[in-house]
């Protein structure tokens, strides 16, 4: 018969601490979501499927024109559908549809609304998935809330993409009825959670927008304006190396030319380019379509060009800078890919240089009730004998085009 068994040894002090720790760690992965780092890098993102579900969709047997198609392609595939037939396509294929550059703008609103709501839900989710890690389960929520609000039935979002940090654009007014487009083009840390803010509202694409275009109503009440918030390109993040180089101004230049030349009707078209967004406008310049008639930069660090004649255009260039804005100590050069090049507000560089009394610094150009928003416009809406020039002479004034 086998004997008693024996008492195991006691564990030693040091895999009592072990064990302790263990404990402890595990304590923490249950209650905090740590058992998940992070989202997963290499999941599929929601535009990459809906991009491959385009690529085979039919319309009543008909097949769609591909996503990369150009605008004029896009355009007259569209003008063939019926209103059942662009509604079908909008409420299943939203991710495409709605940021596709051809398609009647209408349709992209209903996209999009969809789009959002689809994303909200999803956002929604993640922020209450606890094997997610606490940071990304805030960012789910402050992703979740922003577009609930993007979503809202009263709004026109034209543009709208959550890949990384996200893609939107919002229209103020009618663009189909307009004669006269603005568009806003941001820069610096710009994205889907800074589409919009609270506080510090003039400084975000959404309240600019707003300004810009009760500023048009006052200034112009019975020319039919429509005003684009553009964050449709990937902004630099801080004022680090891709603030200090044109890569993402390259790649936001092509989509700044796709806006302008997808735009339905005959308006004209202004630019108003901030910080970095003077980039993106310098460098998509000369490939801008003739419609596009004032090209206006405040708070440029440069537009990678020496002068206006560089910028290959023949919209009027105007340039503004703000009481204490920083970016006037900023080096205006291009040395080995660095710097944007020269100063618009130098005299050298041939812009027509605007007053911008009452803003303040680099965010303030767009708050109501300052020479600069005044400015803009009358720009926008084509009283160019109103616009006051910096230092209150009839410098910047020229002929109407």
């Amino acid at each position: 018969m086998p004997g008693p068994a024996l008492p195991s040894a006691p564990p030693s002090p040091t895999a009592l601490r072990a064990l302790l720790a263990l404990a402890v760690v595990f304590v923490m992965l249950a209650t905090t979501g740590w058992t998940a780092v992070h989202r997963p890098e290499n999941e599929v993102s929601p535009r990459v499927a809906a991009l491959a579900a385009w690529a085979a969709a039919r319309i009543d047997g008909r097949p769609v024109p591909p996503a990369d198609a150009p605008v004029g392609t896009v355009a007259r595939f569209f003008a063939g559908l019926d209103g059942a037939q662009r509604a079908r396509l909008a409420d299943g294929y939203p991710l495409v549809v709605g940021n596709l550059d051809g398609v009647p703008a209408q349709t992209r609103y209903r996209a999009n609304r969809r789009a959002l709501v689809q994303a909200r839900r999803a956002e929604e989710a993640d922020s209450r998935d606890f094997r997610l890690a606490p940071a990304d389960r805030t960012e789910a929520a402050r992703r979740a809330h922003r577009f609930a609000s993007l979503a809202d039935p009263d709004r026109q979002i034209l543009v709208f993409d959550p890949t990384d940090g996200g893609r939107a654009a919002e229209v103020l007014g009618d663009l189909d009825r307009a004669r006269r487009v603005s568009v806003i083009v941001p820069g610096v840390d710009t994205d889907l959670l800074t589409f919009e803010r609270t506080q510090r509202r003039y400084s975000a694409p959404v309240g600019m927008a707003e300004s810009l275009y009760a500023a048009q109503r006052a200034a112009a009440p019975d020319t039919p304006t429509a005003v684009i918030a553009w964050a449709g390109y990937t902004a630099p993040t801080g004022v680090g190396v891709d603030a200090a180089t044109g890569r993402l101004a390259g790649e936001g230049a092509v989509r700044l030319q796709a806006l302008t030349d997808a735009l339905p009707g005959d308006a004209t078209v202004a630019l108003y380019c901030h910080s970095y967004g003077s980039v993106v406008c310098g460098v998509a310049a000369r490939r801008l379509p003739g419609r596009v008639t004032d090209v206006v930069v405040a708070g440029s660090p440069g537009m990678r060009a020496q002068n206006v004649a560089g910028l290959g255009t023949r919209a009027r260039v105007w340039a503004v800078r703000a009481e204490g804005d920083w970016i006037a100590d900023v080096p205006h050069l291009e040395l080995g890919g660095l710097g944007h090049g020269a100063d618009p507000m130098s005299p050298g560089f041939g812009a027509r240089l605007l007053a911008s009394d009452g803003a303040r610094n680099h965010t303030g150009y767009f708050e109501p009730g300052t020479a600069s928003v005044d400015n803009f416009a009358k720009i926008g809406t084509d009283l160019l004998s109103s616009v006051v020039c910096a230092g209150g002479d009839d410098a910047c004034k020229g002929p109407v085009r």
